[in-house]
């Protein structure tokens, strides 16, 4: 069974629990910890879980919102960081970075690798940062699809994230709100940008491309707090996945539910 639960999502932090079981084993993985060591422990302790249950984390990219206590979690704690060489600059720690401390797992877009039960397949992405990737992750038997922290929707994306189950999916901002918005100039061009940021237009285009009968579990994600509207959402992604808006699912700031894929 794959199943995922976002703990944070949004400009002040994001972080995307995923666990497989077959009966046997249990993993678990973490997908970016953009929140400080404390606020991710006691988001765990709440699912009854420690840092040590933790098999391993992926950062995306180097984001503050992304990358947050994962330095702390590799040097300190030994629990296992997977992320691209780009994005693993940002965990080196001047003068400290002796040959025996703890270094993050490198891949690249389109290298399969496997932590615990769950198959990763990283691919490349259009983000104002150094090497960014999103996943496609399975169990062998389901797949779920992150996309999320991205400009535009590539077809490098699409085909990486074809037949999946589930679908964790930025709709950042609404454009007429962001242009109307109080952020400077330089900000709204940065978000609204090829490697900014989907707006809910380009989310909802990429779920017509992507939906299809086996689609079983989409989320919102990275919803802007000022340049969104849930409803705005919600009614869009309603009118592709044939619900009522009511239905559609968000991750909130402070995180959502368990999900099955």
């Amino acid at each position: 069974m794959l199943r995922f639960r976002s703990l944070a999502s949004g400009s002040s932090g994001n972080a995307t629990l995923l666990e497989a079981s077959d009966g046997l084993r249990r993993t678990r993985v973490l997908i970016d910890c953009g929140l400080g060591l404390r606020q991710l422990t006691a988001r765990l302790a709440a699912e009854g879980l420690a840092l040590a249950d933790l098999d391993g984390v992926f950062i995306t990219h180097e984001h503050g919102d992304h990358l947050g206590c994962a330095r702390s979690l590799l040097r300190r704690h030994g629990v296992p960081v997977w992320t691209s060489a780009g994005t693993a600059q940002s965990l080196a720690t001047p003068g400290t970075d002796a040959a025996d401390a703890p270094q993050p797992r490198l891949v690249r877009d389109g290298q399969v690798f496997s932590i615990g039960g769950i198959e990763f397949h990283p691919f490349a992405v259009p983000h104002d940062a150094r090497e960014p990737l999103q996943l496609r992750c399975t169990d062998g038997a389901r797949s779920l699809g992150l996309l999320t922290d991205l400009g535009h929707v590539t077809a490098h994306a699409l085909a990486a994230l074809g037949g999946v189950h589930g679908l964790l999916l930025e709709s950042n901002h609404d454009s007429e709100l962001l242009a109307r918005g109080n952020y400077p100039d330089f900000l709204k061009r940065r978000v609204g940008g090829s490697h900014g940021h989907l707006s809910n237009a380009q989310a909802t285009a990429a779920l017509t491309t992507l939906h299809h009968d086996r689609l079983s579990t989409v989320m919102a994600a990275h919803l802007s707090e000022r340049n969104n509207r849930p409803e705005l959402v919600r009614q869009q992604f309603a009118a592709v996945l044939g619900c009522h808006a009511a239905d559609v699912l968000l991750a909130e700031r402070h995180g959502a539910c368990w999900l099955g894929v």
